[in-house]
């Protein structure tokens, strides 16, 4: 199900437009936009919305989803599972006794890995059209 926002246009370009939107609940205590409680999101814009207009527009609720598990739990996830193998290294491969410092290098890596992903992620994304907000009517 897609969930609906409301929003002003700023600016178009061709078949995509800068909307100024308030946060909504699912932002409220995130903390990660500056500033006011607005944002500004480029939105397809099917509708020929125009600067100035009030607009409707609909984000998927699986995008935002899979980008919230992508942006969280990946680098976390990464970064365990790294300091796992640096344990699993030096213990086991290597007869280490205490390999911390394989530990802190093998979740590093991986942290460093998994960002690079997010990066990836985040950029794939702002070129899918399934991935990005749609104007769907004009108030």
């Amino acid at each position: 199900m897609d969930k609906e926002h409301e929003g002003v246009v700023l600016e178009t370009d061709g078949g995509v437009a800068r909307i100024k939107a308030s946060r909504h609940n699912d932002c409220e205590s995130c903390g990660s936009c500056p500033g006011n409680n607005a944002i500004v999101l480029a939105a397809r814009n099917p509708v020929g919305a125009k600067r100035g207009q009030r607009v409707v527009f609909e984000i998927q609720q699986t995008s935002m989803l899979k980008s919230a598990v992508v942006v969280y739990a990946v680098p976390l996830l990464g970064t365990i599972a790294g300091a796992v193998v640096g344990w699993y290294c030096g213990t086991e491969l290597m007869g280490i006794n205490d390999p911390f410092w394989l530990q802190m290098g093998g979740g590093t890596i991986a942290c460093v890995l998994s960002l690079l992903y997010v990066r990836y992620y985040d950029r794939k994304a702002r070129t899918r059209a399934d991935m990005q907000p749609v104007i769907t009517r004009i108030l």
